[in-house]
């Protein structure tokens, strides 16, 4: 069952799903992983408190880019509550294979990078509205 989801792996950084940058984004942030080069910027649009649209870019090992692409699909339609409160286990569902403890962090990167995008977006907007 592992090589199925390893396929699947592949097959989302062979052919990343919402790969690109976006116009007119609300939450953006670049983060990388400086003890094997990972990087990626996840970037969001957002709509009465929901992710809208999510969109990546990115570079590295094919688990990080892999988990980047399917993270964009997986936040679609959830509330920035949703996503700021997923955990490693959330993410462990979503790419269904499990790293191991040195290549977690590739699997987490997207994750981190999409939530402190979103907490950045709310600290903003709080700040306008004062």
């Amino acid at each position: 069952i592992e090589d199925l989801y390893w396929e699947e792996i592949m097959d989302h950084y062979q052919n990343p799903r919402n790969f690109g940058k976006m116009e007119d984004v609300d939450a953006s942030y670049h983060d990388y992983n400086p003890v094997c080069g990972d990087e990626v910027e996840m970037q969001a649009k957002m709509e009465n408190g929901t992710v809208k649209e999510a969109m990546f870019t990115g570079k590295g090992c094919a688990i990080s880019q892999a988990a980047a692409s399917m993270l964009t699909e997986e936040v679609r339609g959830k509330s920035s509550r949703a996503v700021v409160a997923m955990t490693k286990d959330d993410m462990l569902k979503i790419v269904r294979i499990n790293p191991g403890p040195v290549r977690i962090k590739c699997a987490m990167l997207a994750l981190r990078a999409v939530q402190k995008g979103i907490v950045q977006h709310e600290a903003n907007k709080t700040l306008e509205a004062k």
